[in-house]
């Protein structure tokens, strides 16, 4: 194998005046990234097929490579923690260069510096923390409705060390009026940078995301499910409204909508509808989600939108504001990700983790362009939400529609009413129905049975082969002929179980590997 250089960066334990090295492969090139002898860890998938296919499209990349360069950011995200900790006061911001081969640390204290240097990572010297740079910004934020139409929005930029004030390149003198804007805020010039753009954000509204709903005649999308529903867009409802699902039924009511000033809201959803960890990867499949790490600049990260499926692109900015038509929203996240109308509300994710709902973005994904999100940590905190993720128990509202072909397995019967009770269902006990299957290599999907049921307690089992990680879906077909998953079991385990109640319909069970290949056997019940 290649060696890669080492990419490191260190936590300054203050008490004992020594440095901690977290050290983690570097991405670059073409070249492999080693990883430990007999590390299992290292072996199971750092994201979905599908997010790999996206990334390694997106950046150019062999599937490899992308693997190499999810691994990077998940411990650059770490270590960006412990520094920062330890950083306190003179903490001024973290990116990973275009490669995301470099880890840059920006301090205000050059006594921080030869540490940072000596464990790998790029110290930089700057005048302004990211505390003064975010009083900066606020002080924009508070004179925001001064703004000229020709500003499309300003975010703090770590790498700068300065609060980016965008002007349109298309308007007269734009450049002007946005260090007016700047001078009339009473902000320190020198921390200001002004920057030509031919941005125009607007939101996303009519938008499919993650999961359709419908507002109206309006569509949007689900960002992530949480305990009792889901966040997404606030321009996409008021308090009050009621939405419906991907299958027109009533699904819920907007408990919670912030627009402009934030971009968010929470559905709560009727008992029709069961929250899951995942997010629609519109290549017949979901993508897991498992927890809500916020990924540094200049990590990649993905959006999912029905108009223009799995795109991706970096993290540009953690604190920008944007100047809608509608008003100003603040403390979105900035990136490179391209969206277009029918995106809007939709799922943000890096790797498996949850980043934010999808809030507008200039350009289309064509010509490429600009996409804010509002981050989901934020939406989660301030609404005391919990986010569904794939280490719950449970079963939780529906999930994505796959856009596939019909399924090729053959049709099956309904389990009879003489078998046992749904909850006794297990791989080991005689009775339901059974079927057995072969994956063929590692990410493979595969239908395992097709039939229709009535209203009941679905209950299945899942026998994966030795060293095999397989999981199992339960989708429903809804109006349209579109599949949704209603309820999934996704563990580390050579077994999964799960249990669902649901209406009379068409259903099929559906077996993905996560890791490893083989023959699995399933067997289900319907009471």
């Amino acid at each position: 194998m290649n060696r890669r250089r080492a990419l490191t960066t260190a936590a300054v334990v203050a008490t004992a005046g020594a440095a901690v090295a977290l050290t983690f492969p570097a991405f670059a090139g073409t070249g492999e990234r080693e990883r430990p002898a007999g590390d299992t860890a290292a072996e199971r998938p750092l994201a979905a097929p599908e997010v790999l296919a996206a990334l390694s499209r997106d950046f150019n990349l062999t599937t490899e490579q992308a693997t190499d360069r999810l691994a990077v950011e998940r411990e650059a995200t770490a270590a960006v923690r412990a520094v920062r900790a330890t950083a306190g006061a003179a903490w001024a911001g973290a990116w990973l260069n275009d490669d995301a081969d470099t880890l840059t640390i920006a301090v205000t204290d050059r006594a921080l510096a030869d540490d940072i240097r000596a464990a790998g990572a790029e110290p930089r010297i700057v005048a302004n923390s990211a505390a003064t740079l975010d009083t900066v910004k606020a002080a924009l934020d508070t004179n925001a409705a001064e703004a000229a139409e020709s500003i499309p929005g300003w975010y703090v930029d770590a790498s700068s060390n300065t609060v980016v004030v965008l002007a349109r390149a298309d308007v007269p003198d734009a450049e002007s009026a946005a260090r007016d804007f700047a001078v009339a805020s009473g902000v320190d010039p020198a921390a200001v940078r002004v920057e030509a753009s031919q941005e125009a954000p607007k939101p996303l509204f009519d938008i499919v995301g993650g999961d359709a709903y419908t507002v109206g005649n309006a569509r949007c999308s689900i960002g992530f499910a949480v305990v009792g529903g889901f966040v997404t867009a606030g321009h996409c409802g008021r308090a009050g409204t009621d939405s419906r699902g991907v299958n027109n039924a009533p699904q819920g009511e907007f408990a919670v909508s912030s627009f402009p000033q934030d971009d968010f809201a929470v559905v709560r959803t009727n008992a029709d509808w069961t929250p899951t960890a995942s997010v629609n990867d519109y290549n017949g499949g979901v993508l897991p989600v498992a927890g809500a790490e916020v990924a540094p600049v200049g990590a990649s990260v993905c959006r999912s939108g029905s108009t223009t499926g799995l795109h991706c692109g970096e993290v540009q900015a953690l604190n920008a504001t944007v100047n809608y038509a509608e008003g100003t929203v603040t403390g979105l996240t900035r990136t490179s990700v391209c969206a277009e109308p029918g995106d809007s509300g939709g799922s943000f994710i890096a790797g498996d983790q949850a980043q934010g709902v999808t809030s507008g973005g200039s350009g289309d994904c064509t010509r490429g362009g600009v996409t804010f999100f509002q981050p989901v940590a934020e939406i989660l905190e301030r609404n005391n939400l919990t986010l569904v993720t794939t280490g719950d128990a449970g079963t939780p509202p529906a999930t994505p529609p796959a856009t596939e072909p019909p399924a090729t397995a053959p049709p099956a019967t309904a389990p009879p009413a003489t078998e046992p009770p749904a909850e006794d269902v297990d791989c080991a006990a005689e009775g339901g129905v059974q079927r057995r299957g072969t994956i063929d290599r590692p990410g493979q999907r595969r239908d395992a049975v097709r039939f229709r049921a009535p209203a009941g307690t679905h209950a299945a089992c899942l026998a994966a082969p030795a060293g095999a990680d397989f999981d199992l879906y339960l989708q429903q077909q809804v109006d349209g002929g579109r599949w949704i998953t209603v309820a999934r079991a996704a563990t580390e385990s050579g077994t999964e179980t799960l249990t669902f109640e649901g209406g009379a319909g068409n259903y099929r069970y559906r077996v993905a590997s996560a890791s490893g290949a083989g023959d699995f056997q399933l067997r289900f019940a319907v009471n």
